[in-house]
């Protein structure tokens, strides 16, 4: 692990993002509550919370970080077709929260993929990125547009 010892403490915001593709019929049994497995919606925003804490035992260098607060965003999009999720993660730390709101996101989709496998199993996991972090020695980043 990095030594992060000499950092000061500061603030950290991480917001992360990706999407999930799945067929007409998996996003119709989402959006009425239909599918076999229950509620996904609710299911994903618990699972991107208890990723978000676990990142440090998923990831092996990461360090482990005193969550101040995740929040988990799921949007049915019929565009897609499928469910967008957007993540914030904020922690008081020596180290960011660029990590733990991309697994935020990671495991958010995979709660979804989960409960709706057994309608559509050609879902397709997308886009997984981070948006924008504040925060720390390298200061702010932010995405731009059509990265």
């Amino acid at each position: 692990m990095v030594d992060v010892s000499e950092k000061p403490v500061t603030r950290r915001v991480a917001r992360a993002s990706g999407s999930l593709t799945m067929s007409r019929q998996a996003l119709d049994q989402l959006a009425s509550g239909r599918l076999p497995k229950g509620d996904a919606l609710a299911v994903a925003r618990v699972a991107g919370i208890q990723a978000a804490k676990e990142t440090a035992r998923l990831l092996p260098l990461c360090h482990p970080l005193p969550l101040d607060h995740v929040t988990i965003d799921a949007k049915l999009d019929p565009d897609l077709p499928g469910v967008r999720i957007t993540t914030e993660v904020i922690v008081t730390a020596r180290t960011g929260a660029e990590m733990e709101a991309l697994v935020a996101v990671s495991g958010a989709l995979l709660a979804i993929y989960d409960m709706a496998k057994s309608v559509d199993r050609s879902m397709t996991l997308n886009a997984i990125h981070l948006e924008e972090k504040t925060g720390g020695a390298s200061g702010t980043y932010v995405r731009e547009q059509g990265q």
